[in-house]
């Protein structure tokens, strides 16, 4: 880091020791994170703190050893067991000879190794792995998505219309006799659905797992529009409709170019509803929006874009990583501005609750 202006100094290790425990940092972030306390001009080490929830966005299972990392490097505090007790990825505790390593001594990926540190971790064995988990989607979904009334109809015991073509024909083979009138019904067929993807920088790890669950959406949707939105917006229908789900990504990867950059949701939203074809998209429709709602844009615009978006669609769900703990507020402007225009806020930290999420608008509806 030599040559850095020394106050850039903590911020880059800072990403440094995220990076080395796990977490997705993206240059992008740092820069954000950078950016904001310029304009915070922070007065406490707490509007520094802030900062970084924002823009960094540590899932909320691991927010306790995000903190007790930023600890480390701003407040020279250890990573004891008492300050990452709340983390399921690492819990390290100072032996009793008195030497201490944050980060856990010498690498010892293989575990053969002795140590010095103790190191107590928590393993979860996975049950279904996601394409399993995507393979049952596809099969329950098409009876869990919301249905509405279409415009023809179809023969039925009872209706609110007479069927004059099967009275008639009847009639003449009976010599006018009519035994029982014949009714007819208006269909019910499913609503339209509209998937909208975050790919910048800070959904990048989930990224793949929204473009496959994607995949496994258009499986089971009569009509689905798949839209990504980055810096700018890429329509990915197409692509999607692809039947195997490898030549389905490769599509997707040769189409969007704004992979992991920053996030104008605003901007992307209103570029979407400009072209009237791609707002017919949003009439009546069931809106999926797979996304942080880190807006790096004018908050106004995203507002204004949502505002219009949900006088078209039927149902407006933001699926976020970061909605995975239950207390989550939105804590970026943009975001929080909108929640009272979208119908739920609701987890996207995995496939398994995209999956569930979209087999509960049926009860929902």
């Amino acid at each position: 880091m030599t040559g850095l202006p020394r106050a850039t100094r903590p911020f880059l290790h800072f990403a440094t020791l995220l990076r080395d425990q796990g977490f997705a940092v993206a240059s992008d972030q740092l820069t954000g994170f950078l950016a904001a306390v310029d304009l915070l001009g922070p007065g406490s080490m707490a509007d520094i703190r802030r900062a970084a929830h924002a823009m960094l966005a540590p899932p909320p299972e691991r927010r306790a050893l995000f903190d007790a990392l930023f600890d480390l490097v701003f407040l020279g505090r250890q990573i004891d067991g008492e300050a990452a007790a709340d983390s399921d990825d690492l819990r390290v505790t100072e032996p009793e000879d008195g030497s201490f390593d944050p980060l856990g001594g010498e690498e010892n990926p293989s575990g053969e190794a002795a140590t010095a540190a103790e190191v107590l971790t928590a393993r979860r064995f996975a049950g279904m792995d996601d394409a399993e988990i995507l393979r049952r989607f596809a099969r329950a979904a098409p009876a869990a998505i919301p249905r509405r009334r279409g415009y023809r109809r179809r023969a039925a015991k009872r209706g609110d219309a007479p069927d004059l073509r099967r009275i008639l024909r009847h009639a003449a083979r009976s010599d006018g006799e009519v035994p029982r009138l014949f009714a007819r019904k208006r269909q019910m067929r499913q609503r339209a659905v509209l998937l909208l993807i975050d790919v910048s920088g800070s959904m990048k790890a989930r990224t793949e797992a929204h473009l496959r669950f994607a995949h496994a959406l258009s499986r089971a949707v009569d009509r689905l529009e798949v839209f990504t939105f980055g810096t700018r917006l890429t329509r990915l229908t197409r692509a999607m409709r692809l039947r195997q789900v490898d030549q389905a990504l490769v599509a997707a990867a040769t189409s969007v170019a704004d992979w992991d950059g920053g996030t104008r949701i605003g901007e992307a939203l209103a570029a979407f509803l400009a072209v009237p074809r791609f707002a017919g998209f949003a009439r009546g429709a069931v809106v999926l929006i797979l996304s942080d709602g880190l807006e790096r844009g004018d908050p106004a615009a995203m507002v204004d874009a949502v505002t219009r978006l949900a006088r078209r669609s039927w149902r407006i769900s933001w699926l976020s990583p970061l909605a995975a703990d239950p207390g989550y507020r939105p804590e970026t402007r943009a975001l929080a501005a909108v929640l009272p225009l979208i119908d739920t806020l609701s987890s996207g930290a995995s496939t398994e609750a995209l999956c569930a999420h979209v087999l509960s608008l049926a009860r929902a509806a």
